[in-house]
């Protein structure tokens, strides 16, 4: 990290509310309390079982709990691949709505790629909850529920917690199934999902749950809350990204200066539970996703403890999909393949190595100046296929609509690579170096921070 973006994030640390941020404040209770209360409404049975020409899909209809007076109700599929073989780690996929084709092709492909059965849980959250919210979905979903905690400080109010919970009911489902019916035992779990799914993702492993083997959060970039937001209105001119409206609108943001905002803050804010969450992450992000600032990783990634991998997806917005001119309105993709294959490869990649208790590669980077230009250098302990270094141009900090633009770097004894990157005469440039694997004749790729440059005055 830069010394200005550990400088920012010293400055938005000291600033905040939460008492010693800097220095890991108390952890609440209050997930953990809901995560683990009994509930007597949980129940699940399987109630589909079809063969397909890429592997077998099992369908399991699961209630995961009560809450609000709401029964949450959700389907699980089970995708075994042709030619796998059990295995006591399993993948965890959590996302919206209900199984559909598209989902359903990208849950066979991704076990197909992993070589290992995995599994999909739907309906997170329950949506929507027309007792509660009406017809709102999504982020207004949520909103509404951190206002109704602001009213009331009933701890069960924000949405993240029976999100998560039912994460939890899920493992505990698929459990029971994979020994009645698949005939072994299924241990721990790594557990993935996408935008709000990924922020539940970091909250399932926070509650304490020693299944959790390893998580991958995809595209929430937004981790220390506090540090976030002033960051977003730096490299956005002063607002706020036009994609979390339905937080600001409900007065959410800026962050309230009271003790009961501060509290739902740290109750829902993965880097307040970073001491607990020790175990292998994998983040995956694109570098053009509109939520989030670019530089948004550099004022967490410091601070995460124990194993750490990120994958910047270049030209790629909030769906990891590349596109030719990103966040515009262009139909034409970057690439024809029906899935964003190199975040996909990367998640499946990830697995693998959990499943298989076989250590992921390890990148390690240093970006500084040397001889007026900036220097990326790139060191790995395994043998790289390729490096690559991205750069981007953009007038100002926001660099949502920029094109990346790649650069083969020569790989020095296969395990590192080096390139320098001129300063912009104006404006800045953001560069990050991507790293490429194999396992198992699987190519991924891992990535560097990004770093941003700023004309020199």
């Amino acid at each position: 990290m830069s010394a200005r973006y550990r400088y920012l994030a010293l400055v938005f640390a000291a600033a905040s509310a939460a008492p010693a941020a800097a220095q890991s404040p108390a952890v609440p209770p209050d997930l953990v309390n809901y995560v683990t209360k009994a509930d007597p409404s949980f129940a699940w049975k399987l109630v589909a079982n079809d063969d397909t020409l890429a592997g077998k899909v099992y369908t399991l209809d699961m209630t995961s709990q009560t809450w609000q007076g709401v029964k949450w109700e959700h389907k699980i599929q089970v995708y075994v691949p042709r030619g796998s073989k059990p295995t006591s780690t399993m993948l965890l996929w959590n996302q919206g709505g209900t199984p559909g084709a598209s989902s359903g092709a990208l849950g066979l492909a991704l076990a197909d790629k992993v070589k290992s059965p995995i599994a999909f849980l739907y309906g997170i959250p329950n949506q929507p909850i027309p007792s509660i919210g009406g017809q709102k979905k999504e982020d207004a979903l949520i909103a509404e529920t951190f206002v109704r905690f602001l009213e009331t400080e009933d701890p069960t109010w924000p949405l993240l917690f029976p999100m998560a919970k039912s994460l939890v009911r899920a493992m505990d489902t698929l459990q029971v199934f994979a020994k009645e019916r698949m005939g072994h035992e299924v241990t721990h779990f790594v557990v993935t999902g996408a935008s709000k799914r990924g922020w539940t993702s970091w909250l399932t492993a926070a509650s304490g749950d020693k299944r959790v083997k390893a998580i991958a959060p995809l595209v929430i970039d937004t981790l220390n809350f506090q540090a976030q937001m002033p960051n977003q209105l730096e490299s956005f001119g002063g607002k706020y990204s036009e994609m979390i409206h339905d937080y600001e609108e409900r007065k959410l943001l800026p962050l309230p200066d009271t003790s009961v905002a501060r509290r739902l803050w740290a109750m829902v804010d993965p880097w307040v539970y970073r001491s607990k969450l020790t175990l292998p992450k994998m983040i995956i992000n694109g570098t053009n996703d509109p939520y989030w600032a670019q530089d948004s990783l550099n004022l967490y990634w410091d601070d995460l403890v124990g194993e750490k991998y990120v994958c910047y997806v270049p030209n790629a917005g909030h769906d990891l999909r590349p596109m030719e001119t990103p966040n515009q309105p262009d139909p034409r993709r970057a690439t024809k393949e029906p899935f964003p294959m190199k975040g996909i490869n990367t998640l499946a990649a990830f697995a693998k190595h959990q499943i298989a208790d076989k250590p992921m590669p390890k990148p390690t980077w240093e970006h500084k100046d040397a001889n007026g230009r900036a220097l990326l250098a790139v060191m790995s302990d395994q043998p790289v296929k390729a490096v690559r270094l991205w750069v981007a141009e953009a007038d100002t900090r926001d660099f949502r609509k920029s094109k990346w633009v790649p650069t083969d770097a020569a790989v020095t004894d296969g395990k590192g690579a080096a390139a320098y990157v001129d300063f912009p005469e104006k404006g800045y440039k953001a560069l990050l170096a991507e790293v490429g694997y194999e396992i198992d004749g699987l190519p991924f790729t891992l990535t560097t921070q990004l770093r941003i440059l700023e004309a020199k005055k």
